[in-house]
């Protein structure tokens, strides 16, 4: 029976993974430097769900699933597992806040669980964006606009849209607090109302 719960975990995972992919279809770039990682919803909230280990599993899926559908921008292999393999992974560490926020809605404490909603979001996305900004000052750094210092091109560009993600992210995540804060419970819960009081 646990084998069976912690195989539908991963199945679950996966399939997190593929709905993030199919998000970061959707254009949000602005220029070749900014965008906005529409794919970090599902995966902060799968974290939520599920814990740190299924949620970098989740994420560490995400970023692999670039390589067969040519979404790979490719400098170096060592750029390429900092980029793909550890930035995408360590954007499921979201899940540290997992047992504070489902315990939060257990007590129906929803002013509370936004706010480590809005944590969760923020510390999961400059997780992985503090990889990205490695990356950016080490094997970016030669492509800086307008001759800027590499580590303040990386910092600003990677920041404006590490920034923009967890905003958007927070924002959708607790519309759907709203909406069903059961969506980041593993399993239903007595004493959660569908019809739960307004969030303050």
């Amino acid at each position: 029976m646990q084998r069976t719960s912690e195989l539908r975990v991963w199945i679950e995972g996966t399939i997190v993974a593929a709905i993030a992919m199919v998000l970061s279809f959707i254009p949000t770039n602005i220029g070749s430097s900014f965008s906005i990682s529409l794919g970090m919803i599902p995966i902060t909230l799968y974290a939520l769900r599920r814990g740190t280990k299924a949620g970098f599993f989740s994420a560490f899926i995400w970023g692999l699933l670039h390589f067969p559908l040519a979404q790979v921008y490719y400098l170096m292999p060592a750029q390429v597992i900092i980029e793909y393999i550890l930035a995408f992974g360590f954007a499921g560490v979201a899940g540290v806040y997992s047992d504070k926020l489902q315990q939060a809605i257990r007590n129906e404490e929803y002013k509370k669980s936004s706010r480590i909603i809005i944590y969760a979001s923020f510390f999961g996305t400059l997780m992985r964006y503090i990889w990205h900004f490695i990356a950016g000052v080490i094997f970016w750094g030669s492509f800086a606009l307008w001759g800027m210092n590499p580590w303040l091109f990386s910092f600003v560009m990677n920041g404006l849209s590490g920034v923009a993600t967890a905003i958007v992210t927070s924002v959708v995540l607790l519309l759907l607090l709203r909406i069903d804060p059961k969506l980041f419970t593993p399993t239903t819960m007595t004493g959660i109302r569908r019809h739960h009081k307004e969030i303050e």
